[in-house]
């Protein structure tokens, strides 16, 4: 099981090398499945491994000069408070039984996954959608307060199932900063990055034992295939791929809910 698992850390890197997102929400159910970690443990790991490999991909992306560095810091820094909220100060208090419906117990387990689960459905549906993303004039306008708080709200939804959210932050900076897609898309990777690497640092590595070593190898192996996927994208259609992955996360979503409710 040890090996799938590091063979699907591979596998998540030259996803997001080859269609620059989506398959960092596989590192939760990895984690969760086949290395059986719990769902403190799988979420956090997965925000580290999530960061690490979002900035990566920022890194390019600013070298081609599509990152929007004040739209990144204004959206960043309440999305790193809201990650920092959740992981450092909610999680650690929520208990193991959230409550009770006569036989039937609903547990922090089943809400931190069915909610990731849910999410899996919804980046799906924006990798399948036919609709092309139209992106602002490029002419950047900020609404601060909406700016604001849709930082907060996507920080804490990160901190608490461990995704990313590029599915959630890329309409909000098209819409609300009025960025064209191209720089929201390299602008949203850099506030993923930060938001996510900051939130553990500064949360879940403070709150319980970080087995560093297993950490840096399975983050290591997707970095790999990140490079692995970025080459061979010059040879494959990553359209195609596409949508080939969302129908294989929709699988995904469906398998989590039918492990953590029983249906």
């Amino acid at each position: 099981m040890e090996i799938l698992g590091y063979i699907m850390a591979l596998i998540i890197g030259v996803t997001l090398g080859l269609i620059g997102g989506g398959g960092s929400i596989l590192a939760v159910p990895v984690l969760a499945y086949l290395f059986l970690l719990d769902e403190k443990v799988a979420t956090a790991y997965s925000l580290f491994i999530v960061g690490v490999g979002a900035l990566v991909g920022g890194i390019k992306q600013h070298q081609n000069k599509q990152v929007d560095w004040r739209t990144a810091i204004t959206f960043g820094l309440p999305a790193v408070i809201g990650v920092w909220l959740v992981r450092h100060y909610v999680i650690p208090e929520l208990p193991a039984v959230l409550f009770d419906i006569q036989d039937f117990a609903f547990t922090r387990r089943m809400a931190m996954f069915g909610l990731f689960a849910l999410l899996m459905l919804w980046a799906a549906y924006s990798m399948l959608s036919s609709k092309e993303r139209q992106g602002g004039s490029g002419v950047v306008k900020y609404n601060y307060p909406l700016i604001l708080g849709e930082g907060l709200i996507v920080g804490a939804i990160t901190g608490f199932v461990g995704a990313g959210g590029g599915f959630l932050i890329i309409p909000a900076l098209v819409v609300f900063a009025n960025l064209e897609i191209k720089k929201a898309i390299g602008t949203s990777l850099i506030i993923i990055a930060f938001k996510s690497i900051l939130g553990f640092l500064l949360g879940d590595a403070l709150t319980m034992k970080v087995d560093w070593l297993f950490l840096s190898f399975f983050t290591g192996i997707t970095v790999i295939g990140i490079f692995i996927g970025v080459y061979t994208g010059q040879f494959i259609d990553g359209q195609k791929l596409k949508k080939g992955f969302g129908y294989f996360i929709i699988a995904m979503a469906i398998f989590i809910f039918f492990m953590e409710f029983n249906i």
